[in-house]
């Protein structure tokens, strides 16, 4: 998508999750937990409800920043996603999401420009909505299963153990510290810093 006009903010950024208190500290939420701590650090609000999503925005820099967190469930999140860069007018290569990947261990994160969707289906959603697989990406590492046949929704619907919320906690702060890097010093700088 190209736009001839300028966009009202210059960045998207989105996390990922399902909405509702049951799922508030499950591995699945890892994407929502990352922009609740952006929104702590910044010192913003989710104080709008548009586009299927509650949204904040903040700058760094010169920077506005618009931040998204998808009401719909996880695996319909390109409805909401769609429909703000579209409003908004917000290029493909100025989106950054942000969510959970289950091949990564409790405190690691990874960052993509491009690619799959990795079997991640809210970001698989968002990929074909847009048509576009040119989505920077930051992984949240939440911990492989603990067997192979071991059911993957009720994997990723658990909760985060007690005895890692240290490194969970280490994770969201390098997350917050990979986007900023990529805002201001690109993806490549951010790669070279934060990934695992």
């Amino acid at each position: 998508m190209i736009f001839k006009t300028k966009p009202t903010y210059d960045w998207l950024i989105v996390g990922l999750g399902n909405p509702g208190i049951q799922y508030e500290f499950t591995r699945h939420n890892a994407g929502f937990l990352a922009v609740d701590r952006l929104a702590q650090e910044n010192r913003f609000e989710f104080n709008k409800l548009k586009f299927e999503a509650a949204l904040g925005e903040f700058k760094i820099g010169d920077n506005r920043i618009l931040v998204a967190k998808p009401q719909t469930f996880m695996n319909n999140s390109g409805n909401a996603v769609s429909k703000i860069t579209a409003f908004y007018k917000i290029p493909v290569d100025r989106i950054i999401i942000l969510h959970d990947d289950i091949s990564l261990d409790i405190g690691k994160i990874r960052m993509r420009r491009k690619g799959s969707d990795g079997g991640q289906k809210g970001m698989r959603d968002i990929t074909q909505l847009l048509g576009s697989q040119d989505i920077m990406r930051v992984k949240i590492g939440v911990g492989q299963k603990p067997h192979p046949d071991y059911d993957l929704a009720s994997w990723v619907l658990s909760k985060f153990p007690n005895e890692q919320k240290d490194e969970l906690e280490k994770a969201l702060e390098n997350t917050c510290k990979a986007v900023k890097e990529i805002i201001l010093k690109g993806i490549d700088s951010a790669m070279n810093k934060y990934n695992s």
